[in-house]
């Protein structure tokens, strides 16, 4: 998602309760740093998969980091969205590798630093019909239902930005995958959507049209917290673009087409928290 593909589900105007978060969970008091065996450096990622197959994925990357650093990391799951963000902005995790927006939250409120990141720049498009008269300019899509990911996707972050007043957006009806939103909008069951230029340009056949483009932004990228010193940071910098570093992360990298990863720089990210200033614990 570029951050995630959240379940299907109803539409709502709110922009920062995930679908199918257990409430009763996860709004219990946060811990105030990770709760790890003395020393031990928390790794974590956004809730996608199931625990299984999330191990599976980040697993060979903590392994990794330990050997290379001679420091204990560990990864921590979460199921969803909300025990994640509680997590995150409570300081649990050393090590993130996620969004730009949660980066640029990061850096701003938790001293993080970006790493690495994925090569290519994330560019989202809100579209309508071509022939759909009464929607000429994005503002006009405020109370419509859009087909999108649900909130806090990027490309629903984005578009929700251009809307000042929370009580004036656009009604998200959740659709998961980006072409399913692409063709929900073309079949009418929703007033508009926001898809990747990409995914616009794939699908489109003259069909639709650009309401609004928003600026190029970097994309997924790890970041280290201030308990990793400056010469670690370096050290997993160059350990995660090294050879071994690809084999450790070959399978995180197959589900974004197996690219490379490539050094990131802390500018291309700033300032990208405001995005998630409606969104329950960013604050």
């Amino acid at each position: 998602m570029a951050d995630s593909g959240p379940r299907a589900a109803g539409a709502t105007k709110v922009a920062f309760i995930p679908p199918d978060s257990p409430l009763d969970k996860v709004m219990e008091k946060a811990p105030a740093a990770a709760m790890t065996e003395g020393g031990d450096f928390v790794f974590s990622a956004p809730p996608r998969g199931s625990y299984e197959e999330e191990v599976a994925t980040y697993q060979p990357i903590t392994e990794y980091l330990s050997k290379i650093t001679g420091k204990r990391f560990v990864y921590k799951y979460s199921d969803n969205w909300l025990s994640y963000s509680r997590d995150m902005t409570n300081g649990v995790y050393d090590l993130v590798f996620d969004g730009p927006a949660f980066n640029g939250w990061r850096m701003d409120k938790m001293s993080h630093t970006p790493l690495v990141k994925l090569p290519e720049d994330f560019v989202f498009v809100v579209i309508t019909r071509k022939d759909n008269a009464q929607i000429t300019e994005l503002k006009q899509l405020a109370g419509r239902k859009v087909c999108a990911h649900a909130p806090p996707n990027l490309g629903t972050l984005t578009m929700l930005s251009q809307f000042d007043n929370p009580a004036r957006q656009p009604v998200i009806q959740q659709v998961k995958g980006w072409d399913n939103n692409y063709r929900a909008m073309i079949e009418g069951k929703c007033a508009g959507t926001v898809v990747p230029i990409k995914n616009f340009e794939k699908n489109d056949k003259g069909m639709a049209k650009i309401l609004y483009r928003h600026r190029a932004m970097p994309n997924q990228a790890f970041s280290a917290g201030p308990r990793i010193t400056p010469e670690m940071r370096s050290k997993i910098q160059q350990a995660l673009l090294s050879q071994e570093g690809k084999s450790a992360t070959a399978k995180l990298r197959s589900v974004y087409a197996g690219k490379d990863f490539v050094p990131a720089r802390a500018e291309e990210y700033a300032g990208l928290g405001r995005l998630l200033k409606d969104s329950l614990y960013y604050y």
